[in-house]
């Protein structure tokens, strides 16, 4: 009798085992939901946050899928951190530039003068966004979401419909189409005239001379097809970048196992690099395309290198100061920014 106690016992304690172990199977096996304001096909999802699904599902043997919804599928770019925020969508695209009332510091990306590529603007950021960095913990922390994937664009270079860019003073008066924030204050330093006008409205600004001209990256003339539009452009400068990240509420983060968290953050270094690297790869293309469909492009005269960089200076001056004076961390982030550059150079 007692051995017959004992073999039940054993076997209850056994199925207790393997009841817990396929319960946390179970319990990792699930389809979390993607959402972006991204056009089907674009290169930044399918470099960045497919790139991203594929290995998390790789590196958790399949257990973690992914449901992706572009173009704006599950709600607009402007309620994309909400949503994540909400649970809604489960990692969202979150651009700091669409909430910048509540995501100011990231802005420290879009400040001119500060790198000449993709991976060098993008793996600074990255590292103040990670673990303890500054902008994790004083800008996501406080929004209940913490980044996944984070990317900065080709820096923007000045390109003009008619007027031929031989310097700087060539900006004076012209009407360059920004995306606010310091973009504005860019154009202003340089006596342009700042207009904000809606990416899907370029083509019709610039043949109608509502605008004179716009600060963009190579990728982007290119697949918005506006060298037809457009005479002349610069290389070589950086007149700001563009920043976006795919984000997950902190809530969310904190429901996933372990292993999911591991795979996802193993997951999150490969493929911010790996979108970084491609947009790097392809700025020397897209120049090359550009030149060949007639625009003629240029680097401004060194001889007005100094007075360019100055102005640089003053923009990013300002902008921390007045980060500062609403008692945000604005001249600690630039410092940190810069400090993580130039480890990379």
């Amino acid at each position: 009798m007692r051995s017959g106690k004992r073999i039940f016992a054993f076997l209850g304690a056994t199925i207790l085992v393997l009841s817990s172990f396929v319960g946390e199977v179970a319990a990792q096996q699930m389809k979390l939901r993607v959402a972006d304001s991204l056009a089907v096909g674009s290169y930044i999802a399918e470099q960045g946050a497919k790139y991203w699904m594929r290995e998390v599902t790789r590196l958790t043997n399949g257990a973690v899928e992914f449901e992706h919804y572009p173009a704006e599928q599950l709600g607009k770019a402007k309620d994309l951190l909400a949503l994540t925020q909400s649970g809604v969508v489960d990692i969202g695209y979150v651009v700091p530039a669409y909430a910048s009332d509540k995501m100011p510091l990231s802005a420290v990306v879009e400040l001119p003068g500060n790198f000449q590529n993709s991976c060098t603007g993008t793996l600074a950021y990255w590292k103040l966004v990670k673990g303890d960095g500054i902008l994790a913990k004083r800008e996501f922390e406080p929004n209940g979401i913490r980044v996944l994937i984070a990317f900065a664009a080709s820096p923007y270079q000045l390109f003009a419909a008619r007027r031929k860019i031989d310097g700087i003073k060539t900006i004076e008066g012209m009407k360059l189409r920004t995306a606010g924030g310091a973009s504005d204050a860019t154009v202003r330093t340089f006596k342009g005239v700042p207009v904000r006008i809606a990416v899907p409205e370029l083509h019709e600004s610039l043949s109608r001379g509502t605008i004179d001209g716009i600060f963009f990256p190579y990728a982007s003339i290119i697949s918005n097809k506006l060298t037809e539009l457009l005479k002349y452009g610069t290389e070589g400068e950086n007149f700001g970048s563009g920043l976006i990240t795919y984000s997950i509420s902190e809530a969310r983060w904190q429901k996933l196992p372990q292993n999911v968290q591991k795979a996802m953050n193993e997951a999150s270094e490969a493929a911010t690099r790996n979108l970084c690297g491609f947009t790097d790869k392809q700025m020397e293309i897209d120049k090359e395309k550009i030149r060949q469909q007639g625009v003629v492009l240029a680097p401004l005269p060194q001889s007005e290198r100094k007075e360019i960089d100055a102005n640089f200076s003053v923009v990013a001056g300002e902008w921390a100061e007045i980060l500062d004076k609403r008692g945000k961390p604005g001249s600690e982030v630039l410092k940190a920014y810069r400090a993580a550059l130039q480890e990379l150079r």
